[in-house]
């Protein structure tokens, strides 16, 4: 297990890493890509296999931030004790659900209107710490099995559709992709809090394979047995296609389609295939990337280390490059100001590139992005008196 002077996991901020530049595709895609103002990329009935696999490799972003999250809480409680572990958590709770409605709704949006409000994932990482500041009072099993019954068994709560605004809303919040009406107000709920509120808890007792007392060895051995685990889990459970998701696979008119379709999982809420088929390869990538060495991996470790910064910046500067795209193609400044999201904006119909042209961009922003890391990071490292970095 390679280390720096900090102590931190090479692997873990590896993996990280390489998730904050996935995401920054779907985002290019969301912002530059011509079909994403007509039809999602996971509808089988319009897109096409190129298309539908660039949104499905983002699908493990989501998972590996929260989950990794939680890890990170649990090398933090190493230095210190639960309570003040719990402060510190809610502290970075609380600190993610202002950045969420503040700064990043202003990169999102480029508009502060309250009328509309998305949550999104920063929200419920927020929401997730906030929980777990709580449940780290749990006896452990206790917490691991609460957890792994909610990761497992939460789709059987799909069809509950409540009826009255007051106990829709509430449901909404814990487990609908919806809109909530708060009187003139509306509430994008993007993650709701179950199942990721659960998920957050198994990625903090997962730090224990971390522990220095754990031979390497016996860390890549666990680890590899838990990535395959939970992987083959997810094609058994697909192939028997009754229970782990709301939509079941189907064939269609194509073989690529068709295995689009056994792909094809739910992201909100996330479903159980969903967790499964994103962190079980995400695990495997850990047992990997133990040992690795080379420029790429220290470039993946440098972003990973400084995850928030990233996210922060690249929004802005994809939404930045965005409204020069549209005033250069005929649109206006004001079709780039968002409502609610950007594919959902009737005036941008029409506007866009190419898949080809999206991965160009993508490839651009990851290079620019670099070096804006690693300054970032440099500095942090030697300013660690300033204690707001430590929330960027």
């Amino acid at each position: 297990m390679q280390t720096d002077r900090r102590k931190r996991i090479k692997s873990i901020d590896m993996l990280r890493g390489l998730v904050m530049i996935i995401m920054a595709l779907d985002h290019v895609r969301d912002y530059f890509h011509y079909d994403a103002f007509f039809f999602d990329p996971t509808d089988l009935t319009k897109t096409n296999v190129a298309l539908f696999w660039t949104r499905f490799v983002t699908h493990f972003c989501a998972p590996v931030f929260v989950f990794l999250a939680g890890t990170s809480a649990f090398f933090v409680g190493q230095r210190r004790d639960k309570k003040s572990l719990s402060i510190w958590l809610l502290k970075r709770g609380l600190w993610l659900l202002i950045a969420e409605l503040t700064i990043i709704k202003l990169a999102w949006m480029f508009q502060l209107d309250y009328t509309t409000t998305l949550l999104q994932v920063i929200w419920v990482l927020g929401m997730s710490m906030i929980f777990l500041a709580g449940f780290i009072y749990f006896p452990k099993k206790l917490m691991i099995v609460l957890a792994i019954i909610v990761v497992c068994g939460h789709n059987l709560l799909d069809s509950i559709a409540p009826t009255t605004p007051i106990s829709s809303g509430i449901w909404t919040f814990l487990h609908v992709f919806n809109i909530v009406d708060l009187g003139g107000f509306q509430v994008f709920v993007g993650y709701p809090l179950i199942p990721w509120i659960f998920v957050m808890p198994l990625g903090y007792y997962f730090g224990e394979l971390y522990k220095p007392s754990v031979d390497s060895k016996f860390r890549i051995k666990r680890l590899f047995q838990l990535g395959l685990g939970l992987t083959l889990l997810f094609f058994v459970l697909r192939m028997i296609n009754i229970y782990g998701d709301p939509y079941t696979w189907s064939q269609q008119e194509s073989f690529g389609l068709t295995i689009a379709s056994f792909f094809n999982i739910t992201k909100y809420p996330p479903s159980l295939f969903y967790l499964l088929i994103t962190l079980g390869p995400s695990i495997i990538f850990l047992a990997l990337a133990e040992r690795w060495q080379g420029k790429l991996t220290d470039r993946l470790v440098v972003i990973g280390r400084v995850p928030m910064f990233f996210y922060i910046v690249h929004i802005y500067v994809i939404h930045f490059f965005a409204v020069l795209a549209a005033l250069a193609t005929g649109f206006s400044f004001s079709d780039m100001t968002i409502d609610i999201w950007v594919t959902l904006q009737p005036e941008l119909q029409g506007y866009g590139f190419n898949l080809w042209i999206v991965y160009l961009i993508w490839i651009i922003l990851t290079i620019a992005m670099y070096p804006i890391c690693s300054w970032y990071n440099d500095y942090k490292t030697a300013h660690r008196e300033k204690w707001w970095l430590s929330y960027l």
